[in-house]
């Protein structure tokens, strides 16, 4: 059995053994405050994702107004601050209702109701897209980003509706007016510096009062049913005018082949003529018998002929009766 030496002198028969004399327990104090400061001096390290930004604040001011994605260091709380945001993300907001409104299909009848230019009151409800353009602005010049968004897009919706009549909002000017409300009400947020980037404004919903719906409904009708006749007309106009248009231009042409036909007859008649009286004043008399001989061999072929001897005694009368007959058969 082996014994154990005890050190009465560093030993309390009361309280038990005695700290050691020495640095010794200082310096296991040093060692940790050492510790818990590299700790607070390490701690001022941090990491910017992807799809983030950063801003570092000092005493509440700014100091660092945009980090970029990485590890970066800033002095430990509480000297300096950093706020991440997700700069990337696209926020939404619905202007004329609000987000539960449009997803069950609800109307705000007051908050959704605009004023066209030729005095109409329709229902309009838009979504706008947003993110963050400038960190620093948009954590520290706006108390409320959202609430500014959707009053700067709503402003100039109000705007743009003023200036057109109902049916170009209800049918073709939709696009336009989203264009220039994201325009203008960018342009107006930027003046605020709220910090804030518009992606898009769509016009969800646009229609009329239900009071006036079937008014609107008819009016709808008729004016479809005026562009269908319209349709129709332009259709048949222009399948009867090119057919017009053809024959005209063959009776043209047919008329000019006519003129120039009987232009050339008359030509040769003319000349036919000069030759002949030529001839007739170098030999009238010859000439005179030809024209006669001519004349004859035109005719005669065209006309019954009877030859009976001038000596011979024939009743006439006889062939004229025939001929009579002949003539009332056919």
């Amino acid at each position: 059995m082996s014994t154990i030496p005890l050190d009465l002198e560093n030993v309390d028969l009361e309280t038990g053994p005695r700290r050691p004399k020495g640095g010794g327990w200082r310096l296991a104090q040093r060692r940790v405050w050492v510790a818990l400061v590299a700790l607070w001096v390490a701690s001022g390290l941090y990491l910017v994702g992807p799809d983030q930004q950063a801003v570092e604040t000092l005493a509440g001011r700014v100091v660092v107004p945009r980090v970029m994605p990485g590890l970066h260091y800033a002095l430990p709380w509480p000297i300096e601050s950093v706020t991440k945001l997700k700069v990337r993300q696209l926020q939404r907001l619905v202007v004329g209702g609000d987000l539960p409104d449009s997803v069950l299909g609800r109307t705000q009848p007051l908050r959704s109701q605009f004023l066209t230019g030729d005095q109409n009151l329709i229902h309009l409800r838009a979504v706008v897209q947003y993110s963050v353009g400038t960190p620093a602005d948009y954590l520290f010049r706006t108390e409320n980003p959202a609430q500014l968004v959707g009053a700067t897009v709503e402003t100039e919706m109000t705007r743009r509706v003023a200036r057109r009549g109902v049916d170009a909002v209800l049918t073709t000017e939709r696009i336009a007016i989203q264009d220039e409300v994201r325009t203008a009400a960018q342009k107006l947020l930027n003046d605020y510096c709220a910090g804030v980037l518009l992606s898009t404004v769509n016009i969800e919903s646009a229609a009329p009062p239900p009071e006036a719906a079937d008014a609107f409904r008819d009016v709808a009708s008729a004016r479809a049913d005026t562009s269908r006749i319209v349709s129709q007309a332009q259709g048949y106009a222009n399948d009867l005018i090119p057919r017009a248009r053809g024959a005209a231009r063959q009776l043209l042409e047919e008329a000019g082949g006519y003129r120039q036909r009987k232009i050339d007859e008359a030509t040769g008649d003319a000349s036919r003529f000069i030759q002949v009286a030529a001839e007739y004043g170098r030999a009238a008399g010859v000439t005179r018998r030809r024209l006669y001989l001519e004349a004859m061999e035109e005719v005669l072929p065209r006309i019954r002929k009877l030859v009976v001897d001038p000596a011979a005694n024939l009743d006439l009368t006889i062939i004229r009766k025939g001929d009579a007959s002949a003539g009332a058969k056919r």
